[in-house]
Formats: structure tokens, sequence, C-alpha cells
């Protein structure tokens, strides 16, 4: 059931990835969602919160979400 809710969560990520234009927004984004998945399989909400929220962040300057 997790793998169902984890796909399920990765969709929607993508779907609203292209929403979000500034740093601060996918900032918010990754942190709430790297909480998310943290919880679903298990870890710590606040370690995954912490490591969505700098994804977000620094996603475009890697060229990832341009």
């Amino acid at each position: 059931m997790n793998l169902v809710k984890l796909s399920g969560l990765m969709a929607v990520a993508l779907t609203l990835s292209g929403c979000l234009q500034t740093d601060t927004e996918r900032g918010l984004a990754g942190a709430a969602g790297g909480a998310v998945i943290a919880d679903v399989t298990g870890g710590n909400a606040l370690t995954g919160a912490v490591i969505g929220g700098a994804a977000g962040v620094f996603c475009d300057d890697l060229g990832v979400c341009k």
C-alpha cells in the first residue's frame, strides 16, 4: 500500500512542479513533499522536510527543474 501512496504522491508532485516559479514556492513544496514521503516510508518527517526543502530551493540552480 505504501508503494501506491508514494507513486500517487510523486505523480502529483510532478504535475504541480510546473506551477512553481520561485525558490520559495519550490522550497515549501519540496519540504511538504519530503515530509510526506518520509512519513509514508517510515522515516523522520522533519529530516524529509529539510532535505525536500533544500532540493526544492536548489533544483533550478542545478538545472533539474527548468
